[in-house]
């Protein structure tokens, strides 16, 4: 019962900052996206949850705002204060929703937070174009913010990006490749979700004042949570509840995404990945009772329980950092409560 309560808490004020920070970056959000030419305004707005596809004002699912809140509590975290941070904020918002609009088109995903994908209604060139409006616009936020450290800020933001596309590269490598390595794998996931989470927390603690030392630490933190993040969000590709996760069942698996649980399992040298191996590599298209079976398979050659522990091992290690940077107590509960929430989500 005490564990439960326990959840429940850390739960509790895991919203209550992510509610917190949203309410602070929205508005700048808003003012930067506003900055673009109107075409690219509808299309970002929509995919961001402000607009119907007629550009209308509306209220979806608007995300976590996971990366921002990272932003601004390790400011936090660091002594400073967040509201120097909302640009950063802003920009590694921004950048993250670049990615999803690129992933969106380049995994060919037709629903994302229980909408049809930007592409899918604008179409995929105007889509890509919103998703380079957006990265432009994440570089010029930050670089015209009047904070000592913007230029540093920006050449981090940078550096992070170009290891993000690095990242998504190859994931796309691997699609064609019948063999992948479970530490290529690992390393893709490093890059392609684990640099740009690391990049919030670090942007973070220099706009707020951290030490070279708090800084390194909060980096490290990030890029842990962000592979656990990873982690996650791959189980939750086979085995989510689309009525949660807004996406198909079985996404990942119908287009044969060499995730981390799915090369766990390939690589794992039991009888069930053998036979995975056979199945999910084949030329032709999976039907849904192949989804089950692949998804099955997968679980019986341990890629599952691996994930998990994995997500488990570097949530550990990632508290550490945090802990280890001399930490405001308010801050580091917040963090230490987003941290299990990433770890411990269903969407």
């Amino acid at each position: 019962m005490a564990t439960i309560q326990q959840d429940a808490n850390r739960a509790g004020t895991a919203y209550e900052a992510l509610t917190r920070s949203r309410t602070m970056v929205e508005p700048a959000l808003r003012a930067a996206v506003d900055r673009l030419p109107t075409r690219m305004q509808q299309i970002s707005g929509y995919h961001l949850g402000w607009l119907d596809e007629g550009g209308n004002p509306v209220r979806a699912d608007r995300g976590k705002a996971l990366r921002p809140t990272m932003v601004l509590l390790s400011a936090a975290v660091v002594g400073g204060d967040p509201a120097a941070a909302v640009p950063a904020a802003v920009a590694v918002e921004l950048v993250h929703n670049f990615s999803l609009l690129h992933d969106d088109v380049m995994d060919g995903d037709v629903t994302r937070r229980h909408r049809p994908t930007a592409w899918t209604v604008f179409g995929s060139g105007p889509a890509i174009l919103a998703g380079d409006a957006l990265l432009s616009l994440a570089s010029d936020v930050l670089g015209a913010c009047r904070h000592p450290e913007a230029a540093a800020a920006v050449r981090t933001l940078s550096t992070a990006v170009l290891n993000l596309i690095n990242g998504q590269t190859a994931d796309l490598a691997f699609e064609d490749r019948r063999n992948v390595e479970l530490a290529e794998c690992q390393r893709m996931a490093r890059d392609k979700t684990g640099a740009l989470l690391g990049c919030a927390c670090a942007l973070g603690a220099m706009f707020g004042g951290g030490s070279a030392e708090q800084i390194a630490r909060m980096r490290s933190y990030g890029e842990r949570l962000g592979l656990a993040f990873q982690h996650i969000d791959d189980l939750l590709g086979i085995w989510g509840d689309p009525a949660i996760t807004g996406k198909p069942v079985f996404a990942d698996l119908r287009t044969r995404k060499k995730t981390l649980p799915v090369v766990s399992a390939l690589t794992s040298g039991t009888p069930a990945g053998q036979r995975l191996a056979a199945f999910y590599l084949r030329d032709h298209p999976l039907s849904g009772s192949d989804l089950a079976q692949a998804a099955e398979l997968i679980a019986l050659a341990g890629g599952r329980t691996w994930s998990q522990h994995q997500a488990d091992d570097l949530l550990a290690s990632a508290l550490s950092d945090l802990y280890r940077c001399d930490p405001a107590p308010r801050a580091a509960e917040e963090l230490d409560a987003l941290a299990h929430l990433v770890t411990h989500r269903d969407h």
